[in-house]
């Protein structure tokens, strides 16, 4: 099996296509790469810039390229002495748009008779027969249909008609009548959908993978890519919504003969892969929580904990745990009620099994779920213990759960897979789309895959972390910004340095509340240091950040029910910091004292996560400075002709310092070069501990499998080791001669001043001289 030295990932849309890619594969080169990462590639809704709502997999996207352009960058990657790694979709399909979709639009025209009712995974009895679909304003818009051309048609939606369903002279709600599916009002699918979809998304329609022909025919194309020689990997995309994950991996090695596979699984604290996952390891956000906290001063806990208290107007801070509970039980009797009440029809009604205690009491295990599924046998325990939690929480429930548990602890049965598929999915809204923007302390620590409760990390405990990477995971992905994370790794470099500068972000955060009121404390903390992480930021970026985190957080509006009072303040509160003089000042002033901490950070993160155990993944564009907030900001186009000008300039030897961006791109091509060109220096993993007043200060490894490879030191806590004094006398013993590939200095084997080895920046990476 092929395995990379390093991704690079980029985001395949109409505006960057495949031919694009192809052209860009000897920069990649050049920047140290070792395998081309792309996003999903096969056809999806028309103008869809992600590409996760696949509409016909049996061919690549001519938007994005089509099959030419998967052959032209291959070729490319193929000359540039590159690998392919290619992100697929097998848990949904895009079916915003029916006559786009084929297998959608014959389930629609026929039903269960179709073919592709199988494929699908739709409860009919609930319906009547009927697929429900939910694009009416109201119930009142049935008038409202119209047939034209021998489609049904909702102003710019269609649909088909069943064969013998149209009469002449027939109203369009008459013939509606006769289809085989139901056109509701939007506000139903809370409690009324029928068929299984990607979280809440009822655009993104569950496909069944476990069946052997939709299997085959849903990764034909994908299967072609390897027999053709043109790709060499796979990123597999939420798996924990598939009915049996390590079944389909196993079937997957088995199409792309033992190729290179990693999966979208967020792992909690402590939680490890399933043994019988056939891949090799996930796509890094538990590396990206691992790194993060490094940086992130842990005597900062308690004065961030009573910021929050008085931001909230409470004499205590927020309750992580009551609140996650309550956020996911919002989701299960809100948006995702309808599969919580598939999940309770599977269980037979009796007086002693009601219905509603038997739905309350599945929300109410889903809510108490510690990680985001089991994957039976695996995980028993963790389902036993959620219900004695809920028993616990409930006990009025007590003999409901007591009759559920065998029920979801039968991995042959529906209800036991069924709620696999549906915890994670509660999950990923309740958490981070919900309680990530409403647990606010530091926004650092609520990134993708984190649990914000695990506030700072310390060398000691990241160690203990990277040698376990290095035996059970070595070629698993790390990363530190994707198209999916909250904040870039810039901004919450730069979040992180709030942790060492806590008197001012007090003093900043009722200073900018005095001149830019936001009627929501935890929000306001959230927003201000978003618009400190991302500056210096456009006013329209910043506008539609602020607007969307109220209203994932849905405290004090929502995308249902927007508050439009509530959302006018906010976009007031961003406009104040480019209208208002002391707005502007007081940001400007916060950005300046944070700014050589937040460099320094975000120095150091990058050297540890592109040096550390696994397989490095740079997100496009990152290799200068990137400071995005969430999507759709994080998906911006990137300016690849600047980067490949920068780096043919520091290839000419063009200086840099600290907080020039080109450091940056200094540190990530001499580490992904290094990594591609001399593996025999990252083969282990050991310690390298300092001595002297600032030894808590650095985080330093060596990567050689006997303690003779490439060696990584970065500087934490930068603030703190300034005010105390710099570096000072503090050393660390080298075993051999060295040579810093960053700055080109030389040192001898022997006790080395960290002063000396760290005076340019506050990173080196150090190789042994023969």
């Amino acid at each position: 099996m092929r395995t990379p030295a390093s991704t690079y990932r980029l985001q395949i849309r109409s505006s960057f296509t495949l031919q694009d890619a192809a052209a860009l594969t000897d920069y990649l080169r050049d920047l140290g790469v070792d395998w081309v990462y792309l996003s999903p590639i096969l056809t999806a809704e028309e103008g869809s810039d992600h590409g996760y709502d696949v509409t016909d997999p049996s061919a690549v996207d001519a938007s994005r390229g089509g099959a030419e352009g998967l052959a032209a960058v291959s070729k490319a990657a193929r000359e540039a002495g590159l690998g392919v790694l290619v992100d697929i979709v097998p848990n949904h399909m895009g079916v915003a748009s029916p006559p786009q979709n084929a297998w959608w639009w014959s389930l629609l025209k026929e039903g269960k008779a179709s073919r592709y009712a199988e494929a699908f995974d739709v409860d009919w009895d609930f319906g009547g027969g009927k697929l429900r679909l939910p694009v009416l304003g109201s119930d009142d818009d049935l008038d409202k249909l119209e047939v034209v051309d021998g489609e049904m048609r909702y102003f710019g939606h269609r649909f088909p008609l069943a064969d013998g369903s149209y009469a002449p002279g027939d109203t369009a709600r008459d013939i509606h009548a006769r289809q085989h599916y139901e056109l509701i009002g939007w506000r139903r699918a809370d409690d009324e959908l029928n068929y299984r979809r990607f979280f809440a998304v009822n655009t993104l329609a569950g496909i069944r993978v476990e069946i052997p022909w939709v299997f085959e025919e849903s990764h034909a194309e994908v299967s072609r890519w390897f027999r053709d020689g043109l790709v060499d990997g796979l990123r597999i995309d939420h798996p924990d919504g598939l009915a049996d994950p390590a079944g389909y991996l196993a079937r997957l090695k088995e199409t792309t003969a033992g190729s290179y596979v990693l999966i979208e699984k967020i792992l909690e604290p402590g939680e490890e892969l399933p043994e019988n996952f056939d891949c090799e390891g996930t796509t890094g956000y538990d590396a990206l929580a691992d790194v993060d906290r490094l940086f992130v001063d842990p005597d900062a806990e308690a004065p961030l904990d009573a910021l929050d208290a008085r931001l909230r107007g409470t004499r205590s801070p927020a309750d992580y745990q009551a609140m996650i509970h309550g956020t996911k039980r919002r989701i299960t009797d809100g948006i995702l009620h309808s599969e919580i009440l598939r999940l309770a029809r599977l269980v037979p009604e009796s007086p002693e099994l009601p219905r509603r205690e038997v739905a309350d009491a599945l929300a109410e295990v889903i809510a108490s779920f510690p990680v985001y599924r089991s994957y039976l046998p695996f995980g028993k325990d963790i389902v036993v213990e959620a219900v004695e939690r809920s028993a616990q929480a409930r006990p009025e429930l007590g003999r409901v759960l007591d009759a559920l548990l065998p029920l979801l602890l039968d991995a042959t049965g529906e209800l036991g897979c069924r709620f696999q598929q549906t915890s994670g999915m509660v999950m990923a809204k309740g958490v981070e789309d919900t309680a990530f923007f409403r647990y606010t302390r530091l926004g650092t620590l609520t990134e993708v895959g984190a649990d914000p409760t695990e506030f700072a990390l310390s060398p000691a405990g990241f160690h203990d972390r990277m040698v376990r990477r290095q035996e059970r995971l070595p070629r698993s992905m790390t990363t530190l910004t994707t198209h999916d994370t909250k904040r870039s790794e810039d901004t919450r470099a730069r979040i992180s340095a709030i942790s060492e500068a806590i008197p001012e972000w007090e003093a900043f955060v009722d200073r900018m509340q005095e001149l830019a009121p936001i009627p929501d404390g935890p929000l306001a903390a959230l927003v201000w240091q978003s618009v400190t992480g991302a500056w210096p930021a456009s006013r329209e970026r910043l506008h539609g950040y602020v607007v969307k985190a109220a209203r994932e957080a849905g405290n004090s509006t929502s995308w249902t029910e927007p508050d439009e009072g509530f959302e006018a303040s906010l976009t007031s509160a961003v406009d104040a910091v480019f209208d208002v003089p002391e707005a502007s000042a007081a940001l400007e002033g916060f950005v300046a004292l944070l700014e050589p901490y937040g460099t320094s950070n975000s120095l150091s993160a990058k050297i540890v996560q592109l040096t550390m155990p696994g397989v490095p993944d740079v997100y496009q564009g990152t290799e200068l400075w990137d400071r995005s907030l969430t999507d759709p900001d994080n998906r911006r186009p990137v300016d690849f002709e600047r980067r490949r000008a920068a780096l043919a300039a520091l290839d000419a030897g063009a200086p840099t310092e600290v907080r020039d961006e080109l450091a940056k791109l200094l540190l990530t091509s001499r580490a992904l070069r290094l990594r591609r060109d001399r593996p025999e220096l990252f083969g282990g993993y050991s310690p390298v501990n300092a001595d002297g007043p600032a030894a808590e200060h650095l985080i330093a490894f060596d990567r050689g499998a006997a303690g003779s490879g490439a060696i990584t030191l970065a500087t934490r806590l930068p603030r703190k080791l300034e005010l105390s004094g710099g570096w000072q006398d503090t050393s660390i013993k080298l075993k051999h001669a060295v040579h810093d590939t960053l700055t080109g200095n030389s040192y001898p084997a022997g006790e080395t001043q960290l002063a000396r080895l760290l005076s340019r920046f506050p990173v080196a990476l150090l190789i042994p001289v023969s």
